[in-house]
């Protein structure tokens, strides 16, 4: 698999059942402003089985590698969560070369995890970097960050979900200026158009987005994947039919031994020791 991504499983204090950690990966190409290639994608898809297997994994947290340290003489490269996909791959490649590639990525892997993802973003997040970000669950942005999908530039668009994930989260409007300008969204406007969910100084992401990991991860790990799937229904249903499907989440919860850990935790003012069931 090669070190495209590294990976730490980061063990969190205060997590039930006990165990729990943050799986955080790397994109780790630093000399390409981490930009996506076929081997990224191998290993994210294979990180993603791995955390999807793992009962241990709670929260995933996806990063890119800082930049290098320039050498004498050299401009520094600038920060990326991911700068797309690597264009070296795309030339001379026809539609039977690519298809294959694209029915089996690496943003509808992330995108079908059970376990809650978010996006730590410092630096460009653009193409197939964007689309990687948009397939997480929340976003986290530093504020020199930049966002943009400049396919259509190259005489493509967006083939990574970001034309479906962008106008379910920002309307069909923006995300068209988006696309067919190719421009550069700044971390401000982002925020405002509900791209990201928050932006931090950028010396302050990491313990921002740990923090958020964190407390997630002290959840029930259960229950967070129900939450998930019930969130994520309000996006392939009717109105009338989601509500159906999270009042039969929620009823079914009774059920389940952390529904009583919690309601016992509550009225005691204890701290609930989840099993996870």
């Amino acid at each position: 698999m090669g070190d495209e991504i590294l990976v730490e499983d980061v063990i969190v204090d205060g997590s039930s059942p006990v165990g729990g950690s943050i799986s955080v990966w790397t994109l780790n190409r630093p000399e390409k402003l981490n930009a996506l290639n076929l081997k990224s994608h191998q290993a994210i898809k294979a990180q993603c089985m791995r955390a999807e297997a793992d009962d241990d994994v709670r929260c995933i947290v996806i990063r890119g590698a800082p930049p290098p340290e320039p050498g004498e003489g050299k401009r520094q490269k600038p920060h990326a969560f991911a700068a797309g996909a690597d264009i070296s791959e795309f030339a001379g490649k026809n539609s039977d070369d690519v298809r294959p590639f694209f029915e089996d990525n690496a943003w509808e892997a992330v995108w079908n995890l059970s376990k809650p993802t978010i996006a730590m973003v410092d630096g460009f997040a653009l193409g197939g970097g964007v689309e990687l970000a948009l397939a997480c669950d929340i976003r986290v942005a530093s504020e020199r960050s930049t966002f943009g999908q400049p396919e259509i530039n190259l005489g493509l668009i967006p083939g990574g979900g970001g034309t479906q994930r962008l106008c379910r989260l920002i309307g069909y409007g923006r995300t068209m200026e988006i696309v067919l300008s190719g421009g550069m969204v700044p971390a401000q406007d982002a925020w405002k158009m509900g791209i990201v969910n928050r932006i931090v100084a950028h010396g302050d992401l990491e313990s921002a987005v740990m923090g958020l990991a964190e407390e997630i991860a002290r959840k029930s790990p259960y229950t967070t994947k129900v939450a998930k799937r019930a969130v994520r229904a309000a996006l392939d249903l009717p109105f009338s039919e989601g509500v159906l499907m999270e009042r039969s989440e929620f009823v079914a919860l009774f059920d389940t031994q952390d529904k009583e850990i919690g309601v016992r935790a509550f009225l005691e003012r204890s701290n609930a020791d989840w099993v996870g069931r």
